[in-house]
């Protein structure tokens, strides 16, 4: 039997005594990290917004195998934001924009309610061409059920197996119209809120395609309304990304379980906790990757180490050879050579473990996760 076959659906339950333990921690940390993040500058939370959304945004994806590029998404979200950030000009398509879109008006309009329009907008925007891969599917309404059941399955053909199977769908238009009125209205601690919303949700299933990012956009509303705040500083997709396994397999324990859903609650509070920590690391990111574009645009600088330290500061892919600098530079390698050693000694760069030819080089931040991305 699945949960919302039982007769006491959508009645959903927990223990407030299990669970008072993990959302005081949840709580502690999460206003920990709003704390520091008050206290930065301008620009500096500007970046750090961007950074987080973009997080979100691929990551959401990522859980359901779709790839975005990062760099991509960062300058659609900083656009978007009115952000500048050096070096982000990269291109960006219909899909990408779509993504972004549905993940910003989660957070900048927390304030607006969620309707079913709203909900059909965020789904037909991660399928600008009405297709899924090379299928055709129904956007921007709900699933008619006209190919079987909507099932999720996993495993060969032949050897498919059924972790959950949704609600017909002659049962969706009155199922959405209670879960909105229940959304309306909370009557629970709004990181509890937050978790009900998602498991709800993802068990209607009521699209074709594009359920568990939506449920992600609905749990960051959620999240942002509980917050009183558009801005956004850590990625709960980012976490559940990490944790894909976990998560699909408590979502199924959930779905196929009672109408007490402790451990499911149990599990999304420790893993928003986790994504806060997480944050953290980013908000590290972010204050030293500021701290040296302070001392570059102090020291003086040719306009090649200018360009290299921009694009670094970017985000490069790969290596940093005197050979790589060289030829994005159009620069002798003698000269790309003295370049770097110029930026070594402003401590702007410093030279990775190894030597010889292969010797290549990351930015000198203070943080030890910051580094040219892909080395």
């Amino acid at each position: 039997m699945y949960l919302w076959e039982r007769a006491d659906w959508p009645d959903l339950t927990w223990s407030a005594q299990t669970l008072i333990g993990p959302l005081a921690h949840a709580r502690q940390r999460q206003g920990h990290l709003l704390g520091r993040m008050a206290q930065l500058g301008f620009e500096l939370q500007g970046a750090a917004r961007v950074q987080a959304v973009a997080e979100e945004a691929v990551k959401s994806s990522a859980i359901e195998g779709e790839t975005l590029d990062l760099d991509s998404v960062r300058s659609s979200v900083a656009r978007r934001l009115g952000v500048k950030l050096a070096g982000l000009s990269h291109p960006v398509d219909q899909k990408t924009e779509g993504v972004v879109e549905m993940v910003l008006d989660a957070t900048l309009n927390f304030a607006k309610p969620l309707t079913a329009e709203r909900l059909f907008g965020w789904q037909a925007a991660l399928f600008p061409g009405g297709f899924s891969g090379i299928h055709r599917i129904a956007i921007g309404e709900l699933r008619d059920d006209r190919e079987g059941p909507m099932q999720v399955v996993s495993g060969q053909v032949g050897k498919e197996r059924v972790h959950f199977e949704a609600p017909p769908a002659k049962r969706l238009n009155a199922e959405l119209k209670r879960f909105l009125k229940w959304f309306a209205a909370p009557n629970t601690d709004g990181l509890l809120h937050a978790g009900l919303a998602h498991l709800w949700f993802v068990t209607l299933h009521p699209f074709d395609d594009g359920n568990g990012r939506v449920a992600r956009a609905v749990t960051d509303l959620a999240l942002a309304r509980d917050e009183r705040q558009a801005a956004r500083f850590y990625s709960l997709s980012s976490q559940i990304r990490v944790e894909r396994k976990a998560y699909y397999l408590e979502l199924e324990r959930a779905q196929r379980g009672p109408t007490d859903v402790t451990p499911w609650l149990s599990w999304f509070v420790s893993c928003f906790t986790r994504a806060i920590d997480s944050a953290e690391h980013v908000l590290k990111d972010v204050l030293a990757r500021n701290e040296l574009a302070t001392r570059a645009a102090r020291a003086v600088l040719n306009e090649r180490q200018k360009m290299m330290v921009a694009k670094l500061l970017a985000g490069l892919d790969g290596k940093l050879t005197a050979k790589r600098w060289a030829a994005m530079t159009k620069a002798s390698v003698d000269s790309a050579q003295r370049d770097l050693k110029g930026l070594v000694e402003l401590k702007l760069l410093v030279q990775n473990p190894g030597g010889s030819k292969n010797t290549s080089y990351a930015l000198g931040t203070r943080s030890k996760d910051v580094s040219v991305r892909g080395e």
